[in-house]
């Protein structure tokens, strides 16, 4: 019991800590799972919605980044720019299989 609750608190502390970074993780991390699982049961939805998660997180660490520059401001946005254009090639491609 003592080990979730040290997993709970955690949580706790990096949303109050540092809210956007938190829920831009929450976002990523959800991206993932329905990338996932858009592997294993090639279904639609959830191509769309893990592509979507991960548009969101990047232009919110775009702006997130704008507004108060982090020490590697220039990485953070190259990843960010890297997801939203890998991101892009997914819907065209997913376009290109709805044809």
């Amino acid at each position: 019991m003592r080990f979730w609750q040290f997993w709970f608190n955690s949580f706790v502390l990096a949303s109050q800590y540092n809210p956007p970074r938190f829920v831009e993780l929450v976002m990523l991390m959800l991206a993932i799972a329905m990338l996932a699982v858009a592997i294993i049961v090639p279904d639609l939805p959830y191509l769309v919605l893990g592509l979507s998660l991960v548009v969101g997180a990047a232009i919110s660490i775009l702006v997130r980044e704008a507004i108060a520059p982090s020490p590697q401001t220039r990485v953070t946005q190259l990843t960010a720019i890297l997801l939203i254009l890998i991101s892009f090639y997914g819907f065209a491609d997913l376009l290109k299989t709805l044809e």
